[in-house]
């Protein structure tokens, strides 16, 4: 067993391009191309953004890799509009085998502030773990070995999704009704996505009493 972090991968992007691409599908609605200038970009899709004139934004999407615990995609993937999911699946994967070093990966659960019962879950994925090898070494198939993998497994999906559902699933999804371990995954997003194209994420509250040392790693593509 091993007890490891959550981290993101964020397909590369240029945040400013992303914004002018934007900005060129949107003026085909109003024929005013002479009015692009080298920051026209910011004051249109700010207006755009206030106007509720969202569709143009559905123009660009990205695409981003999560590692995280099997509950958090299991929530994620209501979003089903404007979105593609890649999920590891249990199914297949046999976590008995070599090519996972013969070890089940389980999410830290850091939230979990009581000592004692954060070495209550810690204990509670030895269990589960000490079973799933008991039943791969009797034979069991991986469709029947996922019956006792629990929320904190780690696994690894991809999120692609237009820029108009990014800005719905940060808004909904980084709020303090949120799970942690969602919180943990989309905060540090939410705030790369504000730095980097801010007149299209600035405008988006967060959780920010939710510890930073928390946050999921960014890891370079």
């Amino acid at each position: 067993m091993k007890i490891v972090k959550q981290w993101i991968k964020v397909e590369p992007y240029d945040g400013i391009e992303i914004e002018k691409r934007i900005e060129r599908a949107c003026r085909v609605c109003y024929r005013s191309n002479d009015y692009i200038s080298q920051d026209s970009y910011k004051q249109l899709i700010t207006n755009c953004i206030k106007s509720g004139h969202e569709s143009v934004i559905e123009h660009e999407k990205i695409s981003v890799y999560f590692y995280g615990d099997v509950g958090s995609y299991k929530d994620l993937t209501r979003h089903r509009t404007g979105t593609s999911f890649s999920v590891e699946s249990t199914r297949y994967c046999n976590y008995s085998s070599d090519k996972f070093e013969n070890d089940i990966h389980f999410i830290d659960p850091v939230f979990i502030e009581n000592k004692e019962n954060y070495d209550f879950c810690i204990e509670g994925y030895k269990f589960a773990e000490e079973f799933y090898m008991k039943m791969a070494n009797n034979g069991a198939k991986p469709d029947e070995l996922r019956m006792l993998l629990p929320h904190g497994t780690a696994a690894e999906y991809v999120l692609t999704a237009n820029i108009r559902e990014w800005r719905h699933i940060l808004r909904l999804r980084t709020s303090k009704k949120v799970h942690p371990s969602i919180r943990q995954l989309l905060i540090p997003l939410l705030l790369k996505f504000k730095q980097d194209m801010p007149e299209l994420f600035g405008d988006i509250p967060y959780d920010e009493d939710f510890p930073t040392e928390w946050y999921a790693e960014i890891k370079e593509y």
